[in-house]
């Protein structure tokens, strides 16, 4: 095992579009969550401890059972789910509704046809109108080198 092929080897593997991508990926995600976490944190749970003058339901713990921790999970979770669904969700799919009105109304144009695509519709139209000059018009196709 050659130490330089290894590192030839990693290098290449390390390079890859899919790991580079999948790095900035996970960076952005985590600063992402961070934002997240700090909206909810600081914006969304003061309002529930103001309704209900407290923010921490651990105390709550009928016949033994803590159910307080159960709720401060679950509403956590619903903070937090409806921080990303109003404020990630709704606006992307928003963003996608005008993006997928605009493909509709101005639709973009056709690829061009590939040449043997556009030689194989000539040579039928040729066919169509007169087949001795679509054997002439093959033959003379016949003779030109690929790609010239």
């Amino acid at each position: 095992m050659d130490p330089k092929t290894v590192l030839g080897e990693f290098k290449t593997f390390i390079m890859k579009g899919n790991v580079v991508d999948l790095a900035v990926g996970v960076v952005i995600g985590q600063a992402f969550g961070k934002v997240v976490d700090s909206i909810v944190k600081d914006l969304i749970t003061p309002i529930p401890g103001r309704l209900f003058g407290q923010t921490n339901f651990s105390a709550i713990q009928p016949f033994g059972i803590g159910i307080g921790n159960f709720l401060n999970a679950l509403l956590a979770f619903v903070m937090l789910a409806a921080v990303v669904f109003f404020l990630v969700v709704k606006p992307m799919n928003a963003l996608m509704a005008i993006a997928r009105r605009k493909a509709e109304t101005h639709p973009s144009a056709p690829p061009p046809l590939p040449e043997d695509v556009r030689l194989l519709m000539e040579i039928r139209d040729l066919l169509k109108n007169d087949p001795r000059r679509a054997e002439a018009a093959m033959l003379a196709r016949a003779e030109i080198p690929p790609g010239a």
